[in-house]
């Protein structure tokens, strides 16, 4: 493997293409191959340019791509960094595409979660679980504890399900398995209730052969704890790269060493000031800590901010420089100096509301376009202040509400694919079959949970065969077509199509 190239290529005053694009901090960071490599980089320094580059760098230094992983923490930050890697590959005229960088050669880029099922599906036969696992959201986890509740006479008026889950959650992102759970659970009314109701909810989730959100990390870090499994995937990725390592919980930083434990070519990026998931368990220290586990760390502060203007910049800085637990760095910016910021203390929240909407008032009338201004605001229930205030001055607005995801029509649609790969998920075949409405009622689902299906009329049967039929076809398209072909053929198979037409409901 070729070495860092830094000196060379200040001597020779040949840099190539992708490395002039940087600056003095970024080319130092990239051209950083070997070891562990912490990169402190403020809001809008480029730290997403800085890995892609990094990473292009690695394989232009013989490094394969199928050997670097990439973990972001969102979808949606995951997908950004699969597009400007790819792009930055693919027009470099040095690598040998597509050979070099197509499919099984791609650097693995995903978000923990996404790594998390991708080390649970190459070990589902070791935990006896299927490959086409049922992944429990937020809902269904909730809709499960408060069976599990019921089960164990909780009333969930007196214990609110949303709270048990949150303290199961919590356990499970420190890392704490049930097992373990009931070795250090203090004997508290709070603590009995919690493990009394965890038992009922393992083995909800084990008999639907299915993993929770949190599962998806703790399971496949118990799996990363046995050797031999450990020795796979460290013999598949010798280069790792971590973003927003401030955001990682117990869990997430336990995984990250484990994997680099062997090489220790780990670059984690973050910044401690930019910190927001505490409150889903983040430890904001991991990134203390990393020049203690990795003594031999190289540190690079990314701090030029190409973003924001100097008056953001600069508000920024002092704001932030109260905080005592952080890694010095003064972000500045070459950008201009912008408007200046302005505050407004109200009253109460239609005070507050009220200027809001004043302002958006004026600032339209003076020839801004509306779609051009954004309300932030930090909890939903400060919307209705804003609403009210936007409809008694007339002012149309769009408001963004339920998550996709979360929508009705969405999570039917998805129910098909879930039970159709997993056919032991009950709770998926119990909402699957219920919409549309096909006349199969609670009495007949109620039966066909309870294993006495042979009790059912012959009518009622026939329609249980009928939907069952269509789960095969469902399966057998969700095995040989892409996920888009897959959509539209549930939509139609299923019946859904038709309901949407209808124009009953929205």
């Amino acid at each position: 493997m070729k070495t860092e190239q830094n000196e060379e290529e200040k001597t020779s005053g040949e840099l190539p293409k992708y490395l002039k694009e940087l600056n003095e901090r970024q080319r130092s960071a990239v051209l950083a191959i070997e070891g562990p490599l912490l990169i402190l980089a403020g809001a809008g320094a480029g730290k997403t340019k800085t890995i892609t580059h990094r990473i292009l760098h690695l394989i232009k230094n013989g490094v394969p791509g199928r050997k670097i992983l990439a973990i972001t923490f969102t979808n949606k930050s995951a997908k950004e960094m699969k597009e400007r890697l790819h792009k930055i590959l693919r027009s470099d005229s040095e690598l040998n595409f597509p050979v070099e960088i197509e499919g099984s050669s791609l650097p693995f880029v995903s978000t923990f979660h996404s790594l998390g099922v991708h080390i649970l599906k190459e070990n589902s036969e070791r935990l006896g679980m299927p490959r086409h696992f049922t992944i429990f959201d937020r809902n269904d986890s909730k809709g499960a504890v408060k069976e599990a509740m019921e089960r164990r006479g909780v009333d969930p008026k007196r214990f609110e399900p949303s709270k048990m889950l949150s303290i199961i959650s919590r356990e499970k992102g420190n890392g704490v398995s049930f097992n373990e759970f009931l070795d250090k659970s203090a004997d508290s009314h709070m603590a009995v209730i919690a493990r009394s109701i965890w038992e009922e909810y393992e083995f909800i989730l084990k008999k639907e052969k299915a993993y929770d959100f949190d599962d998806l990390l703790l399971k496949a870090y118990e799996l990363l704890k046995i050797p031999e499994v450990l020795e796979t995937f460290q013999n598949k990725w010798s280069h790792i790269h971590i973003d927003e390592y401030q955001d990682t919980n117990r869990v997430q930083y336990e995984m990250a060493k484990l994997l680099a434990m062997r090489e220790r070519n780990i670059a984690v990026v973050g910044d401690i000031d930019q910190s927001i998931y505490s409150w889903r368990g983040a430890d904001f220290k991991n990134i203390l800590r990393f020049e203690k586990d990795y003594p031999e760390a190289k540190t690079v502060l990314l701090e030029e901010n190409y973003r924001s203007t100097k008056t953001i910049i600069e508000v920024s800085n002092k704001i932030i420089e109260k905080n005592t637990l952080r890694k010095e760095k003064i972000l500045f910016t070459n950008n201009e100096d912008g408007d200046q910021i302005s505050l407004y203390c109200g009253f109460d929240e239609k005070d507050e509301a009220d200027y809001v909407a004043r302002t958006s008032q004026m600032l339209i009338r003076q020839g801004v376009n509306p779609s051009q201004i954004a309300i932030l605001y930090r909890a939903n229930f400060q919307s209705r202040s804003l609403e009210e205030s936007f409809i008694r001055k007339n002012i149309p607005y769009n408001l963004l509400g339920t998550k996709f995801f979360d929508r009705k029509e969405i999570k039917d649609c998805l129910s098909y694919l879930k039970c159709a790969l997993n056919p032991d998920s009950m709770s998926e075949f119990k909402r699957a079959i219920s919409s549309p409405a096909r006349g199969v009622g609670k009495t007949t689902i109620l039966k066909i949970l309870e294993g006495k299906e042979e009790e059912l009329p012959r009518g009622t049967k026939e329609k249980i065969d009928n939907f069952r039929k269509i789960l095969a076809k469902i399966k057998e398209v969700a095995l040989t077509e892409k996920p888009s072909e897959t959509i539209k053929k549930i939509i139609s198979l299923s019946g859904l199509e038709l309901s949407f037409q209808t124009g009953l409901e929205e």
